[in-house]
């Protein structure tokens, strides 16, 4: 992993590849993915693995913990695509208006919303809206921050935990 790591070495990259698709590949198929997802998820993990190679440190993971987490992601990424509906099974033409005390409750919980979340500490507020208006992973969130992912889960948790309180 450090030839890759430092020196970009190719051959280096080949024994790695020869010695982890076959296991991460497994590893997804346990997980529940069917072959050719685990197949797809398993090619781009260890494209992934080459092109942030310079990202791997060894203080924090060794080289087959970080290898099976990015490999995890891909195949959560992929089932995330999965579910999003296709534009055809979308709704055509307008929307019937909504009920105005509809409307008016909605503002109201928005409003509740937005005052809870500037309330939050900063370390909170700011996970949350990277994870949930910034549309990232705790792992992306993890690699952008350079904290650990249990400290992001954690403040996640704890910061919609205080969200959930303020909207009662």
């Amino acid at each position: 992993m450090f030839a890759i790591r430092d020196d970009q070495d190719q051959a280096a990259f080949a024994e790695l590849f020869a010695h982890f698709a076959p296991r991460v590949k497994g590893f997804l198929i346990k997980c529940g993915a069917d072959a050719s997802l685990a197949e797809e998820c398993t090619q781009e993990a260890m494209a992934a693995v080459w092109r942030k190679a310079h990202m791997f440190d060894p203080t924090r993971a060794n080289a087959a913990t970080w290898i099976f987490t990015i490999a995890r992601n891909r195949k959560i990424d992929a089932l995330r695509k999965q579910r999003r509906p296709e534009p055809e099974d979308l709704p055509w033409g307008p929307e019937p208006e909504p009920d105005q005390t509809d409307v008016i409750g909605l503002k109201q919980e928005t409003d509740q919303l937005a005052e809870a979340i500037k309330a939050l500490p900063e370390k909170q507020r700011s996970l949350i809206e990277q994870a949930y208006f910034g549309d990232l992973s705790h792992s992306e969130i993890a690699e952008i921050s350079g904290l650990p992912l249990g400290t992001i889960k954690s403040r996640i948790r704890s910061g919609l935990e205080r969200l959930r309180h303020a909207m009662k």
